[in-house]
């Protein structure tokens, strides 16, 4: 809800509010489960949408999709209203995008294999260093022969073609050992499992379609529905931070501003960190550390500020945080460091209120318009203006259908790329198998033929051989040989006689 030129967003006496020029320096919604986050995520989305600003926020649990409904008034909400003193308080409905990865909830959201990068889609895979390496090499000789990587098809075909060439990439590229071939070729197949093909291909996401506005003005809410992909944490978590790394990568830089280019809230912050690496780590609080001077905003939304590691939530200014538990010793660290991590305020004690909040509570502290943490109020935070719940898949299908964007992602493309390039050269080189083994079978057939020949030869010349040197074969050549004899004799008679006449 908008209170001048801010965003009020909790506090009925003292107002907790937060300043457009300071949202782009991040955020965090904390709290245990049914402590109130999404109601306060929902606010906060709401405020920003009014002010003109573009929101992305996946959804985890389906419940965020109220947000294209205008909300419903009851008891609970008419008293929370009272509260707040609010005479024209408004439900309404706010414009909205649904986008699911795959394509059932929501527009398709895709990315090609070459944009996901070796680094993010190794991470994905579960990839050890060794296999990472040799993935990035697979996308570098790809690179260099011109070879698309639009899908996993594109890949899978891409590190066969590595595996089977791998000895003349040694020199070039190092060695490719065919057991990290394989051991990814499984992992791959594993995803494809898990139904990833159907994000890797084009169209790829233009992410100008989430930097909108309505007819009015309001910033349109892009909602990822996640319920299913929050069921693959490395699929839900790589996929995110893609989408962060995208939004960095394609922002220029707009330096301080009176209000973000665009907020996103990435829900359930926790699995991005889960046995992360230490170079994504770094990733992330790289991307977080500079995507603020590009005009976003990032707000995190987790059950315990521990769950984000320490550089990471230092760069995190503006902070709700609803009631933790606290039973166990470990559980009871965890609240003193988050209550240390306030400015105090002399009016309570901020560690035993953290144990007490009421849901809808909250310890609440935004930057000041100098930047600096103001002291922490305890507050109850705002009911929001749209349909608390989910709007139901019929609602869903109408928004997607009757979107400016419905057509443009509907159908998958699929044009030449790596797998058709490489499929021709195995086919060529299959061809040229073929047609050598053909002439080798010939000229086998041929010697063999000759050598038949031969063999027939000699054999027919040992026959005669044979028969000659018979007793029958002596005494017809003799026999033979005295009527030629007998015969010549005759003749030459015959020639002298005739001569001497």
């Amino acid at each position: 809800m908008r209170s001048g030129n801010d965003l009020w967003i909790a506090g009925t006496e003292t107002r907790c509010l937060l300043h457009p020029a300071m949202a782009n320096r991040h955020g965090l919604i904390a709290g245990a489960t049914g402590t109130g986050k999404s109601v306060t995520l929902k606010v906060i989305a709401e405020s920003f949408s009014d002010l003109g600003v573009p929101i992305f926020l996946a959804d985890i649990k389906g419940d965020m999709s109220g947000l294209c409904l205008p909300g419903i008034e009851n008891g609970k909400l008419r008293e929370r209203v009272a509260k707040f003193g609010i005479s024209d308080f408004e439900y309404k409905a706010y414009p909205t995008e649904f986008f699911d990865v795959f394509g059932v909830n929501g527009h398709p959201l895709r990315v090609t294999v070459s944009e996901m990068g070796p680094l993010l889609l190794g991470r994905m895979l579960d990839l050890s260093d060794v296999q990472r390496a040799v993935l990035s090499m697979v996308f570098r000789i790809a690179d260099e022969q011109g070879l698309l990587l639009l899908d996993l098809k594109d890949l899978r075909l891409m590190l066969q073609y590595v595996g089977d060439h791998a000895d003349d990439f040694i020199l070039s590229h190092g060695n490719v050992s065919k057991a990290s071939v394989g051991a990814i070729q499984r992992s791959i197949a594993l995803l494809e499992d898990q139904g990833a093909a159907h994000f890797f291909g084009e169209p790829s996401f233009d992410i100008s379609d989430w930097m909108k506005t309505d007819a009015n003005g309001k910033g349109m809410v892009n909602i990822l529905h996640a319920v299913e992909l929050y069921s693959r944490p490395l699929l839900y978590s790589t996929f995110v931070l893609w989408l962060l790394s995208e939004l960095f990568e394609v922002l220029p830089e707009v330096g301080d501003m009176e209000k973000p280019k665009m907020i996103f809230f990435f829900d359930e912050a926790h699995l991005l960190f889960n046995d992360a690496p230490k170079y994504l780590i770094e990733k992330v609080e790289q991307v977080i550390r500079l995507i603020r001077s590009k005009g976003v905003g990032v707000y995190f939304v987790t059950q315990n500020p521990s769950d984000v590691p320490q550089i990471v939530l230092s760069q995190l200014g503006n902070r709700v945080q609803h009631a933790l538990r606290a039973y166990t010793p470990a559980e009871q660290k965890n609240i003193r460091a988050a209550a240390q991590s306030f400015r105090v305020n002399d009016a309570f004690d901020t560690e035993t209120v953290l144990t007490e909040l009421a849901t809808g509570e909250a310890l609440v502290s935004f930057l000041s318009e100098k930047g600096v943490p103001s002291v922490v109020e305890r507050a109850l935070v705002l009911p929001p203006q749209s349909l608390i719940g989910p709007a139901g898949e019929e609602k869903i299908r109408s928004v997607v259908s009757s979107s400016l964007l419905y057509t443009k992602y509907l159908e998958s493309l699929d044009r030449t790329s790596a797998y058709e390039m490489l499929s021709d050269k195995y086919r060529a080189a299959e061809a040229v198998e073929t047609e050598a083994a053909r002439k080798e079978a010939e000229e086998k057939a041929q010697k063999e033929k000759q050598k038949e020949e031969a063999a027939k030869a000699k054999e027919a010349a040992a026959k005669k051989k044979k028969a000659a040197s018979s007793p029958i074969g002596k005494v017809v050549s003799s026999a033979a040989s005295t009527a030629g004899r007998e015969i010549g004799r005759r003749l030459i008679r015959g020639l002298l006689g005739g001569f001497l006449k």
